[in-house]
C-alpha cells in the first residue's frame, strides 16, 4: 500500500447512505448472520455524543473504501469522578482491500487527529492482535472494567489507548458504552430493507 493512492477526510453528510453501504459490505457475516453496523452509525450520527470533526472517510481513486468515527463517553471512576474519554468505531474497509494497510492508516490518522483535539484516551472493544499495532493495550492494564462484565469474565475484548500520556494515571472505573450503540434486531431488520439484498449465513467463527 502506498500512502499516496488514498485520502482521509471529513464525512460529507450527502455521503451518509454510501458510507453505511460501505460498512455493510464490510460487516456482512463477519460476527452474526448480516450484521447490524450499518444501522448503528445511522443512529449515532444523531446521538449528542457524536463528534463530526472526528467522523472520518477514505477515497481511493475516487471510491470511498474506509471509513472510522468518535463517540465521546465516560469512566464513572471509583473515587466518584466522572472521566471523559472517547469510543470509535465501527472502523471499517471494504472487503476486497481488507489486510493491505487500509484500515490502520485510517485508525492511526483518527487517532492522531483526536489526540490534537485534546483528549485523553480511548476504550472500545476490538482484537488486540490488530489494534495492539496501533498502540492499544488491554483496558484492564489501566484500571478500567467493563460495564456489566462479571469480575471473571474474559475482557481481553477491552482496549484501550492513551492519547496524552498518563490521561489515566490514579485512574480505577467501569467504562459506559453510548447508548446509541444498542440497536433492536427488528429496527436493524427495517432498516436494512433499504439496501440491496443480501444472504444472511451463519458462519464459523461468528461470535453472535
Amino acid at each position: 500500500m502506498d500512502s499516496n493512492d488514498y485520502r482521509i477526510r471529513l464525512e460529507d453528510k450527502k455521503e451518509y447512505r454510501a458510507v453505511e453501504n460501505l460498512i455493510r459490505e464490510s460487516f456482512w457475516n463477519v460476527y452474526r448472520p448480516g450484521c447490524t453496523e450499518h444501522y448503528v452509525i445511522h443512529v449515532l450520527r444523531d446521538d449528542p455524543a457524536f463528534i463530526p470533526e472526528l467522523d472520518f472517510v477514505m477515497e481511493k481513486d475516487g471510491r470511498l473504501i474506509g471509513q472510522n468515527m468518535f463517540m465521546k463517553t465516560i469512566i464513572e471512576a471509583d473515587d466518584g469522578r466522572v472521566i471523559d474519554v472517547l469510543t470509535m468505531g465501527p472502523i471499517g474497509i471494504i472487503p476486497e482491500l481488507k489486510r493491505k494497510g487500509y484500515g490502520k492508516a485510517i485508525l492511526d490518522y483518527s487517532l492522531e487527529k483526536a489526540g490534537k483535539m485534546g483528549f485523553g484516551a480511548v476504550l472500545f472493544e476490538g482484537n488486540i492482535d490488530f489494534y495492539g499495532k496501533s498502540g492499544f493495550e488491554y483496558a484492564g492494564n489501566f484500571g478500567i472494567r467493563y460495564h456489566d462484565l462479571p469480575e471473571d469474565a474474559d475482557a481481553s475484548f477491552f482496549l484501550c489507548k492513551e492519547l496524552i500520556p498518563g490521561y489515566l494515571d490514579g485512574v480505577t472505573g467501569v467504562y459506559q458504552t453510548p447508548k446509541g450503540y444498542y440497536v433492536s434486531d427488528e429496527d436493524v431488520d427495517e432498516f436494512d430493507k433499504d439496501f440491496p439484498a443480501k444472504e444472511k449465513l451463519k458462519l464459523p467463527g461468528q461470535i453472535f
